[in-house]
């Protein structure tokens, strides 16, 4: 990567070539982690997020220069001047660097990496543990830029943020550099710990404490422990789901929101198996068993506290908009339909060739959509951004419209195929 030799704490960058014709604006976990934070869970279509991000492809940025706290660049606009541009990040305080880097040192593979001067992918999720939150979200950037447009950001300042995404492709290390350290500092300190932690493990071990002998723990029982309470009363239907109150203010390091939306979340899929169990004829539903990624979009399909959201798709290596993708799924279909959201199902060939002339003879208009099977059970709708996917079931079909690129979820399933063409082809129907 080229840069100005001198300080780590004041990295001035050579712009980058423009980038035209990319699907994707960057190419590294944490270039596109950088991207989805400033844009959020869902893609920015229109506005000035999206004119910077031209600007930044078509290489309007010049040359970048990275402090603590600080980018800056100028950015060509329409004027033949290019604009003094800058945005603001907020700095790590002491606290926060002390428990990030607590989680750097106690975890080996962290610790290796980021001495080896690489930033491991799961860190920022680590550091989230910790209450660390790396990456910011576009509400935390605050934008200057000499231009008379006063929108936040404007659109130079927005190339600006795209182009940062670019340099943590080539050197992650720019974000801790935007968050208040500079590279050599943060080696010399894990360097520090490191001996540290090495010292401690070379000083002999205290001495164990001794249990307790068994003998001792059943000659208690017979001096006048009392007997566990009889089981509580068989149920006959579910009462109400139990209500979180705040009796004291929570515990250090434990997020409050989150707990109460899992206990809450918890308490209702009991609720949901206590009915089924006590149905009075037949067997009780069980329902289906999720992975751990299904799990969490299901999750995040019930509007979790905000920032949970980043932890779930951290927590389960997706992009929050990959995760917010697959939680419309969920929301759509559930299980079902997260189990054709990226590939396509097992079908009948002669089935999908039915269902085509079936919808080409019930279409109400002057002329039926043309259609081309994908895979063995998606239907495309030539000339719009729209599809059809069989469900699992081989009975169900579900609407996807096409979003940069990306099939989305676009409405609940249905089995008259021609319904679901229908009100997926509406104009404005999003």
């Amino acid at each position: 990567m080229n840069h100005t030799p001198g300080s780590d704490r004041h990295r001035i960058f050579s712009p980058l070539a423009p980038s035209r014709g990319r699907r994707s604006f960057a190419d590294t976990w944490w270039g596109n982690a950088w991207v989805t934070a400033l844009e959020g869970p869902t893609p920015v279509a229109t506005g000035r997020l999206a004119r910077g991000r031209t600007y930044a492809r078509a290489g309007n940025v010049r040359e970048i220069t990275i402090t603590p706290g600080r980018a800056t660049a100028q950015v060509k606009g329409s004027m033949p001047t290019p604009y003094r541009t800058s945005m603001q990040i907020p700095q790590l305080s002491a606290p926060q660097w002390n428990a990030l880097l607590d989680v750097v040192a106690a975890q080996a593979g962290h610790l290796a990496a980021l001495l080896d001067r690489d930033m491991p992918t799961t860190l920022a999720d680590d550091a989230a543990q910790a209450g660390v939150r790396l990456l910011p979200t576009r509400g935390e950037l605050v934008p200057h830029c000499s231009c008379p447009d006063d929108g936040n950001p404007c659109k130079h300042a927005a190339a600006l943020y795209y182009q940062v995404a670019r340099l943590l492709d080539q050197d992650p290390f720019v974000l801790l550099l935007l968050r208040g350290r500079g590279e050599s500092e943060l080696v010399a300190e894990l360097h520090r710990r490191n001996a540290a932690q090495a010292a401690a493990a070379a000083k002999p071990a205290a001495a164990a404490p001794r249990g307790v002998a068994a003998r001792q723990v059943f000659a208690a029982a017979q001096a006048g422990i009392p007997p566990l309470p009889a089981p509580p009363p068989a149920l006959h239907q579910p009462g109400p789901v139990a209500q979180l109150t705040a009796a004291a203010d929570p515990v250090p390091g434990v997020d409050a929101e989150a707990l109460e939306f899992l206990a809450a979340d918890t308490a209702a899929r009991a609720t949901q198996l206590l009915r089924q169990a006590l149905l009075p004829q037949g067997d009780p539903i069980a329902p289906p068993e999720l992975s751990v990624t299904d799990d969490a979009a299901r999750l995040a399909a019930a509007d979790p506290p905000p920032g949970n959201f980043q932890r779930l798709a951290w927590g389960t290596r997706r992009t929050p908009n990959g995760l917010a993708r697959a939680a419309a799924a969920w929301h759509y279909g559930g299980a079902a339909a997260l189990a054709i959201l990226d590939e396509p199902q097992e079908g009948d060939p002669l089935y999908l060739r039915a269902v085509r002339e079936e919808i080409k003879q019930n279409w109400d208009g002057e002329r039926a959509p043309r259609l081309r099977t994908d895979g063995s059970s998606w239907l495309t709708v030539l000339g719009h951004d729209a599809q059809l996917r069989l469900g699992t079931d081989g009975r169900l079909w579900y609407p996807f419209r096409k979003k940069y690129s990306i099939w989305w979820p676009a409405g609940f399933p249905q089995r008259d195929a021609t319904a679901v063409l229908s009100e997926l082809l509406i104009p404005d129907s999003e």
